[in-house]
Formats: structure tokens, sequence, C-alpha cells
């Protein structure tokens, strides 16, 4: 199922699919939609109450009148959340959606939210600043598409194949090109240490093996030493899509116990991986 919340003009998209179970609800990396959960939705709504929602100003959800930090997008979020009538849940997120999803945990009432999932959750203040230099400039819309060249050759680098998944990501962003950057610029703004620290329900690092953000798990493990790490599949993230049923599968099994198999990352595989 698929519906708005919120008023006329500030109204946020959501996906949703299950009865049944515990609640979690899903935020994108950016500039992404909550499109990249599609593929995993039936699989999720099978044991749980699954909600994945555009960030207010990327898919089809109204954007705000001017850029927020990420405090300001969690808000509105909960906002959303509240009006579901979702009373406790777990928050799953990814890149932007990781910071999304603490920021939302926060400000939520004590005990709401139940298990936190996160991917590529950036606690490294200089690389936030390095990333924030190259990947949130401002850009033109070049009338003759030069732009959207840049893009596809962009995003076949990063994420690689299949090309419909590269077809996806790039029609996103070329949906919404002229604030793209607006929930880039708000993450590599937020610092996420200590509300990692202080996050007070148990949290997963669930990661795919050569996702570009791989490497924060172990800086996210030293502040919070209780977390369970998981890796899955040989490719550059992107889990919903790519791998919807075991996606589903190991958030469903830490959602409602018991906890899936895990594997800390050692300092020599980090060092591997750069």
């Amino acid at each position: 199922m698929r519906g708005y919340v919120g008023p006329e003009g500030a109204q946020i998209h959501y996906r949703a699919s299950g009865v049944q179970g515990p609640a979690v609800v899903l935020f994108h990396e950016s500039p992404q939609a909550s499109n990249v959960f599609a593929p995993a939705m039936p699989a999720l709504g099978r044991s749980l109450r699954a909600y994945a929602f555009d960030t207010p100003g990327y898919g089809l959800s109204d954007p705000p009148p001017h850029p927020l930090d990420i405090p300001g997008y969690a808000r509105l979020l909960l906002r959303a959340i509240d009006t579901l009538g979702i009373e406790t849940f777990a928050v799953v997120g990814q890149h932007t959606g990781a910071s999304l999803a603490l920021a939302v945990a926060h400000l939520a009432a004590p005990g709401r939210v139940t298990h936190a999932v996160l991917s590529g959750l950036v606690l490294d203040r200089a690389e936030r600043e390095e990333l924030g230099a190259s990947w949130a400039p401002d850009r033109p819309i070049d009338p003759d598409g030069g732009h959207l060249r840049d893009l596809w050759t962009r995003y076949a680098q990063l994420w690689e194949r299949p090309p419909e998944l590269v077809n996806l990501a790039v029609a996103n962003i070329a949906s919404v090109f002229d604030r793209y950057n607006w929930s880039y610029r708000a993450a590599f703004g937020y610092d996420p240490v200590e509300p990692l620290r202080t996050l007070p329900c148990p949290v997963l690092l669930l990661t795919a093996e050569r996702d570009m953000l791989a490497h924060c798990d172990a800086l996210a493990l030293t502040i919070r030493p209780d977390a369970k790490a998981v890796r899955l599949t040989d490719t550059t993230g992107q889990l919903p899509w790519r791998v919807p049923e075991e996606f589903a599968s190991v958030l469903a099994s830490f959602v409602t116990g018991p906890e899936p198999a895990t594997r800390r990352l050692s300092p020599t595989e980090e060092g591997r991986r750069g």
C-alpha cells in the first residue's frame, strides 16, 4: 500500500506492507526515495508492519520551504509516524537515513523506539566535511542534458549494476535536481556520535560488503560495543533492492528475535577495506 500523510503542501509519501507484528519505519539514503525499499516490502510485511517514508523534498514527498537540518527532517517524519498511529517501532536507515533514524529515535518519547538498524553512519567529522565538499555542491541543469550523463556515469561507477538500479538512482536524483543536496548537507552537518552512544535500544549495523561507507562500522562498534554487525553480499549497497529476502530476514530476526548470526569486523579486515 502507498499513501500520504500530512496537510496539503507538506504531505509525506510512504509505502506500507504488513498488518501484524512489530512496526518498523525505514529511511532511505539520499538523494534517493522509498522505492529503493520497494522490492523488500512484501517480504518485510510477512512478519512486520513496515513503513518506508520518502524524506521531505525527495521521492513523492512535498519539499519544506527551505533546507532543514537532520533534526528538522526528523521532526516532520516523526509527525508522520504519529499521524499513522504507530506507537512503538524500530528504526531502519541507510546512509542519510541512518542519521534520520537516530534523530527520530531521540525525538520520540522514551520507550517508543525498540531497535535501530543502521547502515553507513558517518561518525568521523573530517570525513563528513570531505564528503560534504565533494558530494553537495550546487549544480545547474545543463540545457544539453550533460548533468544527466554525469549522473549516469557517477552511479554506474558507484552502484555498478544492474542498469535498472542505476536508472532508478539517476531518475530519483533528476526528479529533485534543484534540491538534491539539501539532505546531503543536513547529513554532513549532523554529528551522530553522541546520539549513537546514548541510543537506548539494541543496535544492528547491517551493511553490504562493498558499501562505500562500510568502513564506518568499525568506528560505530567502538562507540557502541554492544552493537551487532552483519555484512551481507559482495555488492556496493542497496540491500533492500538487491537482496530483498535476505535483508528482510535479517531485519525481522533482529526485531522479533532470536538475534541474527553476527560477525564483528577485525582490525585486519577493516585495514583491507581501507
